[in-house]
């Protein structure tokens, strides 16, 4: 595209934008716009081995259904508007109804039903057979003119060559043996307790920037919760995640990711929990978390 920054897109013109111009972690997770209305996209996510988050279960990552909305809720921000204005993530509420059923797409509904002059409001629901059984809901503000860039207009993943693949490595006697998903990420033990989650292209949401997309910020930060809420319990089942809101503070820079947990309050069978991640100071978190995990006494309790 050549227009300039304020030229407005026809709605056809921006559904194929949204389409050809995503993210790249969007992108190569296989998520399809399969239709459009003005303020509304319906998307769907096949199903891959690489998305589990545990082998024993077969049960997709939380993160991958975070990263699902977050992606899903902003191309419905985008369809609210007219392709000329950068957007970003301010927080995002994601409430887990229930597992997904292991070997099946998911599909997302996200309405953006509110815009202001800076902020868009955003509601979408997660299913595989019906919206009306979710998997997960989400609830998202999104900040309008976020930064100077517009993918709609700056980017082609066309002309950047191959993209990245997401895979996971045989890693058998590490600490995420039996979660793809954590593999594919490289999340590893860091010091005192935190994880790390390396940069790579394959994490990217705005490639411009370049950012680190808000869905795998918000998958990070998850991740790291369960690890730390499991290892300072003493529990030998992981909990089940309930909610969980993401504030997001600052871009995701292409620098490594730092992650910490802390309990905020345990009962017999919930425990609060915030978690925080930052890059080269943890003095300044790009994200942090707020949830609620189910303690459970084996793996089949849900």
């Amino acid at each position: 595209m050549t227009q300039s920054s304020n030229t407005t897109l026809p709605f056809d013109d921006l559904t194929r934008a949204i389409q050809a111009r995503r993210s790249i972690y969007g992108s190569i997770s296989g998520l399809r716009l399969d239709r459009a209305a003005p303020g509304e996209a319906w998307a769907s996510l096949p199903y891959r081995p690489v998305f589990v988050g545990d082998t024993e279960t077969g049960v997709l990552h939380g993160g991958v259904v975070t990263a699902m909305l977050d992606e899903s809720c902003g191309m419905a921000v985008q369809l609210a508007l007219d392709g000329t204005r950068a957007i970003a993530t301010l927080d995002l509420r994601i409430d887990y109804q229930k597992p997904a059923t292991p070997g099946h797409d998911i599909r997302a509904h996200a309405i953006c039903y509110r815009v202001t002059r800076l902020i868009a409001f955003v509601r979408a629901t997660a299913y595989q057979d019906s919206e009306d059984d979710p998997v997960a809901t989400a609830t998202a503000c999104f900040m309008i003119d976020a930064n100077r860039t517009n993918m709609l207009r700056d980017w082609a993943m066309e002309a950047h060559g191959p993209l990245p693949a997401l895979e996971a490595p045989d890693d058998p006697t590490g600490p995420f043996a039996t979660s793809p998903f954590a593999l594919c990420l490289g999340i590893r033990a860091g010091d005192d307790d935190t994880l790390v989650m390396p940069f790579s292209p394959k994490i990217i949401g705005n490639p411009i920037l370049p950012a680190i997309h808000g869905g795998i910020t918000g998958a990070f930060l998850e991740t790291t919760a369960i690890v730390g809420v499991t290892r300072e319990l003493g529990v030998e089942v992981r909990p089940k995640p309930i909610g969980l809101t993401i504030n997001y503070l600052r871009s995701g820079r292409a620098l490594d990711s730092h992650g910490r947990v802390s309990i905020v309050k345990q009962g017999r069978r919930v425990v609060a929990f915030e978690a925080q991640t930052w890059q080269d100071d943890p003095a300044k978190p790009i994200a942090s978390a707020f949830g609620h995990f189910m303690l459970r006494q084996n793996i089949d309790e849900e």
